[in-house]
């Protein structure tokens, strides 16, 4: 039989049009427990390649004949080999190019809304990492916020819609993935912003994002006007675009809110995070439409594939800010923290601009699930 090959790009779209698929992951058991592709109608059998190196016979009645058979690994080696045994056993199978390296990497653009004058809002859908990113388009000129470290994803991106990129920003120094941002403004010319009090070790040239900042992209009537919410860290930023769209960075998440310890200061930022989510967002419209930089489940993403929700209804369903005894809601985001993310110590010192790691490296510093909210 022939043997396939699939791109990330293509499991993606089985994710979000919410296709079968079953998937024989061969890494090891911690590593398939830790992580893995996530999908409505998928299933899963992990069985370390190491246990089928004298054949896939014994785990053929294990996999369904009517669905879909994707093999994976980390890097793509151990798949190819997989998949080839279970060719010559008569069972048609692809393998991920790329393996797991390269779903944690890949980004699906979703448009989100038209804006008013003809521009264009997008997000950047990090299936593998639970990252998003987002690009605002009006009359030529594009803004990003929340870079990863892809840059020509979103270099191309905003050449196949002719625009320029003219700034850039980051809602705060990222902890769980590196941040493209000063990369992609150095590439095209952008202004790169950053919130001053989470720059103060960066070794780089930034413009400070302070509160009440209004730049303009593009036609004046889209502004993009930064709101300073503390608490994921201490010089967290959140952004209204076009008075309609609340991008909050990673200080409230759809089905969550931000954790505050990432640098270490959880006691000192706890106070900070509930100032943000109980004082500071109560003050906007119930109407804004909140756009996360993270998801945390699959569940989080709307039948169109993007993720966002009124803030109206968050105040409503979202349990981290219906936590009304001050104590509690200390105790809940303090103690109930889910481990740390990979790395990410060096992925800060990154981020700072202390460190400039390779593309291997990076790549490894940011292997598995993205772990910034607070359960």
């Amino acid at each position: 039989m022939t043997l396939n090959k699939w791109t990330a790009e293509q499991v993606a779209k089985k994710v979000m049009k919410n296709e079968e698929l079953f998937i024989l992951d061969v890494r090891n058991a911690d590593a398939f427990a830790d992580w893995k592709i996530e999908g409505h109608k998928f299933g899963y059998l992990n069985i370390p390649y190491f246990e089928l190196l004298d054949g896939v016979e014994e785990i053929l009645p294990q996999i369904p004949t009517n669905t879909p058979l994707l093999v994976v690994c980390a890097k793509e080696g151990s798949s190819i080999m997989v998949a080839e045994m279970l060719s010559d056993a008569g069972r048609e199978a692809a393998y991920l190019e790329g393996g797991m390296k390269t779903w944690s990497e890949y980004l699906e653009p979703v448009k989100v809304s038209n804006l008013e004058n003809g521009g264009e809002l997008y997000q950047f859908v990090r299936l593998g990492k639970g990252c998003l990113s987002y690009m605002i388009i009006s009359n030529g000129e594009a803004a990003i916020v929340d870079a990863t470290r892809m840059v020509d994803v979103f270099t191309d991106f905003a050449a196949s819609k002719n625009v320029k990129i003219t700034n850039v920003f980051d809602t705060h120094l990222h902890a769980d993935h590196i941040s493209g941002g000063r990369h992609i403004a150095e590439k095209t010319g952008a202004t790169y912003y950053l919130p001053p009090k989470d720059a103060e070790e960066v070794v780089f040239d930034y413009t400070p994002l302070e509160n009440g900042v209004e730049v303009r992209i593009g036609d004046s009537t889209i502004a993009i006007q930064s709101l300073y919410s503390p608490g994921h860290t201490i010089g967290s930023t959140s952004f209204v675009v076009d008075n309609k769209f609340l991008l909050t960075g990673d200080i409230l998440f759809i089905d969550s809110i931000g954790r505050p310890d990432l640098a270490g200061l959880a006691e000192d930022w706890v106070g900070d995070l509930r100032e943000t989510l109980y004082s500071r967002y109560r003050e906007l419209s119930n109407e804004l439409i909140v756009l996360p930089a993270h998801f945390m489940i699959l569940d989080e993403l709307n039948e169109d594939g993007t993720v966002a929700k009124r803030l109206g209804d968050l105040f409503e369903e979202n349990h981290g800010l219906n936590i009304m005894d001050e104590t509690e809601f200390r105790s809940i985001v303090t103690d109930n923290l889910p481990p740390q993310p990979n790395a990410y110590e060096e992925i800060r010192q990154v981020n700072m601009g202390k460190i400039v790691p390779s593309g291997n490296e990076q790549a490894e510093m940011e292997i598995g699930p993205n772990r910034c909210a607070v359960r």
